[in-house]
């Protein structure tokens, strides 16, 4: 992990029943909000298990969770159930981690108001936990660690940065650190920022926080990771990367999330898009009037030369998502969802498809939205994998993902710490 953003996460394993192991939420500096309701252990039986790491899918599996946290994980034969566990038979089903998204929004600006509602959302479509970036903190994120929890888990930046001296990067660094932001967030492009980002990334570091660097042009993410960048939000997509970029991400293990469904949002309402006859979409994901989208107005904004820009440029910023991925950079699923026309939940499910149309295999496009998501937001122990002492974050489905990815939507249930989304 790498070692800006990387968390000591002290696990602490005490033996319980029948030689399972108990483990207790890892400590932080988060406020854990615990649970009313009296310890229960629930071992959900018999599903396929995918762990997010990429190791080999385990047949006839066991997940044992107390109180929101998974206390063991394996075959039924190597994972005793306590006596008075409650058990939840999953046989014939497919169990994996939820769904991180890296590069989400959640806030004012879309086409829901209603924070509450849009974390609900991503829930319901098994995106377990979203970084929201660019966006102010809200008062929903100090309930991500409770034991009750039942819709997406929210990391925040704040509002993207754009100082106009290094003494307002370092002021304004210190306000989103007073809000209480997880990131700092800064646009570095032809229309600003390339001055003081670096001014930007050094106060981040000094208040202990990390920075995540909006780029689009090869020279600006060499630029930015000099300068100590934690991530790359969105792929470069001016000219093909070279080895030198490759290089530095690998020493430095700054991760690129993709976003590929942020362009595709640009150019996609020139017509009706296919998936506004989608069941999956029309679940929750649909506003309540798709017509908005079809207006003449919004066709020509989806015609426009901003569009066509970014419609031809998608190719370039999959090769090169594509590239970096064969040689060992990491990569995050992230959508930039949130804003309108970019839904919510649906959107996940859709870039983790053009992921794998861009050249990915099914399995390593399901690590960049579980385990190796973790791992480049600093959250490795914490959420993305089944193991011991991380949350129990999970979906359930009635297909087989690593084989077709379009089975991360055949939802059988979502559990976000242990309790099942209603």
């Amino acid at each position: 992990m790498h070692h800006r953003i990387a968390r000591c996460l002290a696990l602490l394993l005490l033996p319980i029943l029948s030689g399972c192991g108990e483990v207790e939420s890892p400590p932080s500096d988060d406020t854990v909000v615990e649970s009313d309701a009296p310890e229960e252990i629930t071992a959900f039986m018999g599903a396929r298990l995918f762990d997010g790491t990429g190791s080999p899918v385990v047949e006839d599996g066991v997940v044992l969770v107390r109180d929101g946290i998974i206390a063991a994980v394996g075959t039924r034969a190597d994972v005793p159930v306590p006596d008075g566990a409650e058990r939840v038979d999953l046989s014939g089903t497919f169990l994996m981690p939820g769904l991180i998204n890296a590069h989400g929004h959640v806030g004012a600006g879309g086409d829901r108001s209603d924070v509450g509602e849009q974390l609900e959302i991503y829930a319901h479509y098994g995106v377990t936990t979203v970084q929201s970036l660019g966006d102010e903190a809200d008062d929903l994120r100090e309930e991500r660690w409770s034991a009750d929890l039942e819709r997406a888990r929210l990391f925040v930046s704040g509002p993207s940065l754009n100082p106009g001296s290094p003494e307002e990067a370092r002021s304004e660094v210190e306000r989103v650190r007073e809000m209480g932001a997880d990131w700092v967030k800064m646009h570095v492009n032809a229309a600003r920022g390339r001055e003081f980002f670096t001014a930007v990334i050094e106060a981040a570091h000094e208040v202990g926080l990390p920075a995540a660097i909006h780029i689009e042009e090869l020279e600006d993410a060499r630029n930015v990771l000099d300068a100590g960048a934690d991530l790359l939000a969105h792929s470069v997509r001016d000219e093909p990367v070279d080895d030198d970029l490759m290089e530095r991400m690998r020493d430095t293990e700054v991760c690129l999330t993709p976003t590929f469904t942020r362009e595709l949002s640009t150019y996609v309402y020139a017509d009706r898009p296919a998936f506004f006859d989608d069941p999956f979409f029309l679940e929750r994901a649909a506003p309540d009037d798709l017509d908005d989208f079809l207006t003449p107005q919004r066709q020509a904004q989806a015609e426009s030369g901003s569009a066509r820009y970014w419609r031809d440029a998608l190719p370039l910023a999959k090769a090169n998502m594509m590239r970096l991925h064969e040689e060992g950079a990491g990569i995050a699923m992230g959508t930039d969802s949130g804003p309108s026309g970019r839904f919510q939940g649906y959107f996940e499910h859709l870039e983790l498809e053009m992921m794998v149309e861009a050249g990915m295999t099914p399995i390593d496009a399901l690590v960049s939205a579980t385990g190796g998501a973790a791992r480049c937001l600093g959250l490795a122990g914490r959420v993305g994998t089944l193991e011991a002492g991380v949350h129990a974050d999970f979906l359930v489905l009635d297909g087989d993902p690593t084989v077709d990815i379009l089975q991360t939507r055949a939802i059988h249930g979502v559990w976000i710490a242990g309790n099942r989304i209603r």
